[in-house]
């Protein structure tokens, strides 16, 4: 129980990275780095009291630096697409990269988790990584410090907390791009594991994963968690949706009324390990690991196309161009704060 660190290599600008071990009382622990605020390891108990890795990675820091497909990434400012890669806030327009067809994805490529963050604080059972953002990092208005904070719990959760004020209007919204396999990290295809989605609708996309802002009900489609199934079942519908994504990667309207609250779960019968996801943001983007192909990862394993699945909590994609969205804008000296839970257990 509590927390050792170590070396993590060397960045290509010469930076050490460190990465931090936390372990609770029954023997659950969680790595994170400070190259990204990344989640690189969690070590969870199957049904057999044996310990599994049950998140895609890599060694040591030059495979995140190098990395393109965010393992483990805190991503922002803006997690997610903006489409036409610009937006408006008090009549003054913002130009952002176009990294994604002409869209912005996850800020562009500057990207927070290509970044070396501080270490705020950190005890036994949490710490605390911090970013300075200046004004017009990105291209968005306003600076901020955002800070990442993650706890390990003895309940077997980790609890991660996001907290910034900026100093003008802008948009926030943070993400953890972790993929999740819970019969280890290296063990194949995640397609037969069974998830659960509270939501009741999804947000229609265009072929370039741009929401139309249409609101679609999930009932009589392959996009309806609200029974748990395995991944796998639905997924080669030929329903557009899944076309355009190649596989699930959408955003579901959760139902939590904006209120911390259970929104997921996922779970393996192989393993016994089961995952629920708590959070207080509207939307969550289910993604498949559908662009993951013969990646070099931990311990030489070979990640490819869905061995692994993102629940990335966030406000809608596009939110900021979308009326009928809840909006990601953080007014000027106000706090933005907002938590999600991966919490773990064995049935």
């Amino acid at each position: 129980m509590g927390m050792i660190s170590g070396s993590f290599g060397v960045t290509s600008k010469g930076k050490e990275a460190t990465l931090y071990t936390i372990t609770n009382k029954s023997g659950m622990s969680i790595s994170v780095t400070d190259f990204g605020a990344t989640l690189v390891k969690v070590m969870v108990p199957d049904k057999n009291d044996e310990y599994l890795d049950v998140v895609l990675g890599y060694d040591n820091v030059t495979g995140y630096e190098n990395g393109t497909l965010f393992f483990g990434a805190s991503v922002g400012r803006c997690a997610n697409r903006i489409g036409g890669a610009k937006f408006t806030i008090n009549g003054k327009t913002y130009y952002l990269e176009k990294n994604d067809y002409s869209n912005n994805l996850h800020s562009g490529t500057d990207f927070y988790n290509k970044r070396m963050w501080e270490v705020r604080s950190k005890n036994y059972e949490s710490i605390t990584f911090t970013l300075h953002s200046r004004g017009g990092d990105q291209g968005f208005p306003g600076a901020l410090d955002m800070e990442v904070k993650y706890t390990l719990t003895e309940n077997n959760e980790i609890k991660i907390e996001y907290y910034s004020v900026p100093s003008e209007d802008t948009i926030i919204n943070m993400t953890n791009h972790s993929y999740f396999n819970l019969n280890g990290h290296d063990s194949g295809s995640a397609m037969n594991q069974e998830v659960g989605i509270a939501a009741e609708y999804f947000t229609k996309t265009d072929i370039q994963s741009i929401p139309t802002g249409e609101i679609v009900a999930v009932e009589d489609t392959p996009m309806d968690f609200r029974v748990k199934k395995p991944l796998g079942r639905d997924i080669e519908e030929q329903y557009e949706p899944l076309i355009f994504g190649r596989g699930y990667d959408h955003n579901w309207v959760l139902e939590n009324n904006g209120k911390f609250d259970k929104v997921a779960e996922m779970s393996s019968n192989e393993s016994g390990i089961v995952m629920e996801v708590y959070t207080d943001l509207p939307g969550m983007q289910l993604y498949t690991g559908n662009f993951v192909e013969n990646e070099i990862g931990k311990n030489g394993a070979v990640y490819d196309v869905r061995h692994g699945v993102c629940f990335e909590t966030q406000y809608f994609p596009d939110a900021i161009n979308k009326d009928n969205f809840k909006s990601p804008l953080c007014p000027a000296g106000e706090n933005y704060r907002t938590i999600t839970v991966f919490k773990f257990g064995v049935e």
